[in-house]
């Protein structure tokens, strides 16, 4: 039943987000979004105005939960590398959690799927890719600093190679078990 006029449209795009999660781009139908969300089409449309708006707003949903989670682990407390394995293995969590309703993550699925297809959606994609490596390497920048790690140690491209680390758990997630993805993780570390 379509959701009365006054809906939360935050509510509405973290509807969008899961339906896309689950389904992806091309899969998802405007039918699973109004069935997902609740609203009527001519509410969806009148918001969102189309299937692709609504899909990078939900990138951009997403980006606010997903980095700042990252971002909140960074600034915790610990090591650099008590800090990166916490980041690390809260993915190893999540890709195992088998009770979860989408695995992956929305940006690199985004990022498989339309990457280099959909300018848009690219460039979406490529500030959230971003937002999370400037995480990374603010915290390495300061680890090196602190002298937690070689003063020869470039921050900018270990932020990469932990990026690159981190996405590489989210694809290998989709088929790898625990250990597996536990040694990347440890290996990463041991990388620092």
């Amino acid at each position: 039943m379509p959701r009365p006029k006054g809906f939360d449209p935050t509510e509405a795009l973290d509807a969008a987000v899961g339906t896309f999660w689950r389904k992806g781009y091309a899969a998802t139908s405007a039918q699973d979004l109004v069935d997902g969300t609740g609203l009527g089409r001519g509410s969806l449309y009148n918001t969102f105005s189309s299937k692709q708006q609504l899909f990078k707003e939900a990138l951009r949903r997403y980006e606010e939960t997903s980095a700042t989670r990252v971002e909140e682990m960074l600034v915790a407390p610990g090591t650099i590398r008590e800090r990166i394995r916490r980041v690390l293995m809260d993915v190893v969590h999540d890709e195992m959690d088998t009770s979860a309703t989408h695995r992956g993550c929305l940006a690199v699925n985004a990022a498989l799927e339309l990457g280099g297809i959909d300018d848009e959606v690219t460039a979406r994609i490529r500030h959230n890719f971003e937002r999370v490596e400037n995480a990374f390497h603010v915290e390495f920048a300061a680890a090196r600093q602190a002298g937690e790690i070689g003063a020869g140690r470039d921050p900018r491209a270990l932020a990469r190679f932990t990026l690159a680390a981190m996405y590489g758990l989210r694809v290998l997630g989709k088929t790898a078990d625990r250990q597996a993805l536990t040694q990347v993780v440890e290996t990463t570390i041991e990388a620092f």
